[in-house]
């Protein structure tokens, strides 16, 4: 269980200042909790400090009750895979040299045979084994978000966050990975946390949605309670208008007055 208590942070990175004010939360276990809000409003930091990549200046964040600060990092990262926003990488790198890296926190870098089954057990669950040689500059988009994701899976942890894992991918590789999101927690156990800036994706395929807004928890719950005007109007400062389909809320970014 990941419990956050109580944690605050400021601190500046790219010339702009990251916060977390009083943040409380209790991550749902085996579910996909996604985290909404504007572009500032603490979702990456939140990530960072429950993975103990952002150091907290007040609060605890407790992994199956020990405080993630008195864990060695080694052992964090057999608990909690966390996977940035991905950037272009500017070296040239296989698929299968990637999904290695999965295994560093288990083995150091000397893989044994137990953890090159890992790894090709994370190829064939993502369906890309014959990409294994190929570099990832020669891949789609697509292609590459699941190279990173069976990265992600060889690392073997119980608990897996997602920063904005559909940053660049077009409207087909976004409903791939989102499908490829839930089936982790439903095939695989996984509890999910995920930072999304689609709200409708959220509303899809999450099972608990969690609202910041200027480093602060405005609300949380399932999607019914979430997806509604009285929540997501003041978390993005936007009027919504929001239908029900097929048992899912939409969210319709248009004046419908016009």
């Amino acid at each position: 269980m990941i419990e956050v208590k109580n944690i605050s942070q400021s601190y500046v990175k790219g010339g702009h200042v990251k916060t977390l004010d009083d943040v409380s939360l209790t991550v749902r276990e085996k579910t996909v909790t996604a985290l909404v809000g504007a572009n500032g409003a603490g979702k990456s930091t939140l990530l960072g400090a429950m993975s103990n990549v952002v150091q907290t200046m007040s609060g605890q964040v407790l992994l199956d009750g020990v405080d993630v600060r008195k864990i060695k990092t080694s052992e964090v990262a057999k608990k909690i895979a966390f996977l940035k926003q991905i950037q272009q990488i500017s070296i040239r790198i296989t698929v299968n040299d990637l999904v290695e890296f999965g295994r560093f926190p288990h083995c150091g870098g000397r893989l044994k045979d137990i953890d090159k089954q890992k790894v090709n057990e994370a190829l064939d669950y993502m369906m890309i084994g014959d990409l294994r040689d190929r570099f990832l500059d020669q891949l789609s988009g697509g292609q590459r978000q699941r190279a990173f994701i069976a990265m992600i899976l060889a690392q073997d942890t119980p608990y897996i966050f997602l920063d904005e894992p559909l940053n660049n991918l077009d409207i087909k590789y976004s409903v791939e990975m989102m499908k490829i999101v839930k089936k982790l927690v439903t095939e695989l156990d996984k509890t999910i946390v995920v930072v999304l800036h689609d709200i409708n994706f959220a509303s899809a395929y999450a099972g608990h949605i969690v609202a910041m807004k200027d480093g602060k928890i405005l609300s949380e719950g399932y999607p019914d309670k979430m997806i509604t005007k009285e929540v997501l109007n003041p978390t993005f400062d936007h009027d919504f208008h929001i239908i029900d389909h097929d048992g899912k809320r939409v969210c319709l970014f248009f004046d419908h007055n016009q």
